[in-house]
């Protein structure tokens, strides 16, 4: 009867623990089965905080010598590094000549430079293109900052026409008033049959034209480029308002006559002949005759 009762406690027991993984393995498959729904934390301000570790503490010395950094307060005895308010260069090299004056000069910043504010053809036909440009008036400077190219605090000294973009330039008949021009541009803008004008602003009159309301009583007179920048806008290849050419197209656009064709030689305006040129030759040799002649006789008196 032991032998019996023993056998039934075993299995007893036996499926008691069979149950008991059964229920446990259920359970973790629901568990895993399941999708907890994910918590959120509205932001108030009675819950706002730092990151942990954002904000460390201060640290305190001078507190003991039971803190770790009493007395000397951590700077040792004595020395460079133990005064108040010592500081060592970060370039400081113990006492021998620094790296970077060791090094060779190289190179000068000049101090007469006037760079110009570049501006393209192709952005100026872009903002034509989004009637931010009036093709039918003349590009000035102020036109370009108006139309929002470039700020007025950025052009310092003027600015240049360049060519980048020429393919996409398609209005004809542009009339740009700059203070200098590329050879590109200008060739690209008179092949659609526009002006480029270049004019010297100074730092007076530069400001005079883009910001006139500054001048209640009036706009100052211009004043003529310096001599360095004198044969600059005198040249006819630089289309400078100066030249010759330029002073006759502005006669004639004032007077409203049609250009006439001009010859340019030698900074000379006007048609050229031959048979002119071959006159004025032979005068200048009959005079030189008479004054050798003249010379002579005076000569012969003596």
């Amino acid at each position: 009867t032991m032998t019996t009762v023993s056998r039934l406690s075993a299995l007893f027991r036996r499926s008691c623990s069979l149950h008991r993984s059964a229920r446990t393995a259920a359970l973790s498959t629901q568990a895993a089965t399941t999708v907890e729904p994910e918590r959120v934390r509205l932001l108030k301000l009675n819950n706002l905080y730092d990151n942990p570790g954002a904000v460390k503490k201060k640290k305190r010395v001078g507190r003991g010598v039971g803190s770790g950094r009493g007395k000397t307060c951590g700077r040792g005895h004595k020395g460079q590094k133990a005064r108040s308010g010592h500081g060592i260069p970060i370039d400081f090299m113990g006492g021998q000549t620094k790296f970077w004056r060791r090094l060779p000069k190289h190179g000068f910043r000049n101090p007469h430079a006037q760079p110009l504010t570049p501006v393209n053809l192709g952005k100026i036909q872009d903002f034509i293109d989004m009637e931010r440009i009036d093709p039918t008036q003349t590009i000035t400077l102020k036109a370009i900052v108006e139309a929002g190219i470039m700020k007025a605090t950025n052009i310092k000294y003027g600015v240049k026409l360049l060519a980048d973009g020429k393919d996409r330039l398609r209005t004809p008949n542009l009339d740009f008033l700059v203070s200098r021009a590329s050879a590109s541009a200008i060739e690209a803008v008179e092949a659609n049959q526009g002006v480029v004008t270049t004019i010297h602003y100074n730092r007076l009159a530069l400001r005079a034209h883009l910001k006139p309301h500054k001048f209640p009583e009036g706009i100052p007179k211009m004043a003529r480029p310096p001599p360095k920048l004198m044969l600059y806008y005198r040249n006819y290849k630089n289309r400078g308002y100066l030249s010759p050419q330029m002073q006759l197209r502005k006669l004639e656009k004032r007077l409203g006559l049609p250009l006439t064709e001009f010859n340019y030689v030698d900074g000379l305006v006007g048609e050229i002949d031959s048979s002119d040129a071959d006159e004025a030759e032979q005068d200048e040799w009959e005079d030189g005759e008479d004054a050798t002649a003249e010379a002579e006789g005076d000569g012969k008196k003596d």
